[in-house]
């Protein structure tokens, strides 16, 4: 079974569209959507316990170094939807998958991924390999 295939590595996450995040027609602006793509990766990492607080702790930070989106329709003010994140990846970095969904239609809005590496707090130094304190909480969840 692939990570994309196992419930345990994904998880999905409601929000309403919120006034502040849309222009003059009620569009949400294009860069919002990846607030929603972070709601839903806060969510998963923190399902196998390794959120931002537990990466800081462990003493490693995880900037997002290359990002993508598609946007195939648009988000409306007040709009239910569904931010789904996927952990696609992660032997040498974090490539998270995301779709946003239309609550009420399944409709897909949106898809795209980040991809986040893991730099030693101490050395500032980017790791080639996932530290190890990833690799243990990944499998506790297994």
């Amino acid at each position: 079974m692939s990570l994309q295939d196992d419930p345990r590595f994904s998880v999905r996450v409601e929000i309403t569209v919120p006034f502040h995040d849309v222009d003059a027609m009620g569009v949400v602006w294009h860069g919002n959507y990846f607030r929603y793509f972070e709601v839903a990766r806060e969510a998963l990492l923190k399902q196998f316990d390794y959120g931002y607080r537990q990466m800081q702790a462990s003493g490693y930070v995880w900037p997002i170094v290359d990002t993508r989106v598609k946007y195939i329709a648009p988000l409306r003010f007040e709009q239910r939807v569904i931010v789904c994140a996927t952990l696609q990846e992660y032997e040498n970095r974090l490539r998270i998958g995301y779709q946003i969904l239309d609550a009420d239609s399944g409709q897909r809005t949106t898809s795209g991924y980040t991809i986040q590496v893991a730099v030693d707090e101490s050395s500032q130094e980017m790791c080639f390999v996932a530290p190890q304190v990833l690799l243990d909480k990944l499998e506790e969840k297994r």
